[in-house]
């Protein structure tokens, strides 16, 4: 059942040791708020609670919790309302990708998200939409800190789980949409802990990167979609070896600007 990983998503090629602090802050800051526009208290509002579970998962002071659910308590007068919206183009090489914004700024989210794309040299005219080629699926996040990771393997071949892989110091179960419920019931009833849980793009073909500026090109245009203050994730189906990113990750290095 092992899922063999290629090149994902940058984002799993970095430990989270190395995002910005703030990034993420920022990020589950408005998960936070945009699901407590619905409703303030996490024992009724599933969406809220799962928010706060990834916000402390990721180490999120309880004090940014509270200032994020506030905002839509009314104790904030100026909070405005975060929006959930995707951009889909195709990148260079035409990798399909998928650019999941929270924005309380339509306009100037936009506009950045324009601004990269251009930048790397690919203009963009309209919203190319590339959704269709990934599919919907759930993932369960289980922190091996506490679990070997060949029971857990053991284990997962009783449930209606579809593949796994390892990240890190964590396993992603990725499940059917509809056999989410019944996988997430089974790894609790064997006393398993979730440490959260998320519907996710999966690609259902990768597109082959194997030309140096092409893969230079959509590296620096993921990381730069990543560093963006309103990204929350960067879904994408590129195929770029190993080699080659540790090539194109040594080039970006050794041509960083120096004071």
């Amino acid at each position: 059942m092992a899922w063999h990983s290629k090149w994902h998503n940058i984002k799993h090629k970095k430990s989270r040791a190395d995002a910005a602090r703030w990034k993420i802050f920022t990020i589950h800051a408005k998960l936070i708020a945009m699901a407590a526009q619905k409703w303030w208290d996490p024992d009724l509002n599933p969406t809220l609670a799962e928010a706060i579970a990834k916000a402390k998962a990721d180490n999120v002071p309880n004090d940014n919790i509270d200032r994020a659910i506030k905002k839509w308590t009314g104790d904030d007068k100026s909070a405005e309302t975060i929006s959930e919206i995707s951009y889909e183009w195709y990148a260079p090489w035409w990798v399909a990708i998928i650019v999941r914004t929270l924005t309380d700024n339509k306009n100037r989210t936009a506009s950045n998200i324009r601004h990269i794309f251009s930048k790397m040299g690919w203009n963009l005219w309209e919203n190319w939409v590339v959704s269709w080629m990934f599919d919907r699926k759930w993932y369960i996040i289980v922190s091996l800190e506490s679990y070997n990771v060949e029971e857990l393997e053991e284990l997962l071949l009783e449930s209606d789980a579809e593949d796994f892989v390892v990240e890190n110091w964590y396993l992603k179960i990725y499940t059917a949409v509809e056999d989410f419920m019944s996988v997430k019931n089974f790894l609790e009833s064997k006393n398993i802990e979730l440490e959260y849980a998320e519907l996710d793009h999966i690609p259902q073909n990768y597109n082959e990167v194997s030309d140096f500026d092409n893969a230079l090109k959509c590296i620096k245009m993921i990381e730069a979609f990543d560093e963006d203050e309103d990204v929350e994730k960067v879904i994408h189906n590129a195929d770029i070896s190993d080699d080659m990113y540790k090539e194109v990750e040594d080039f970006i290095e050794k041509n960083k600007f120096r004071h």
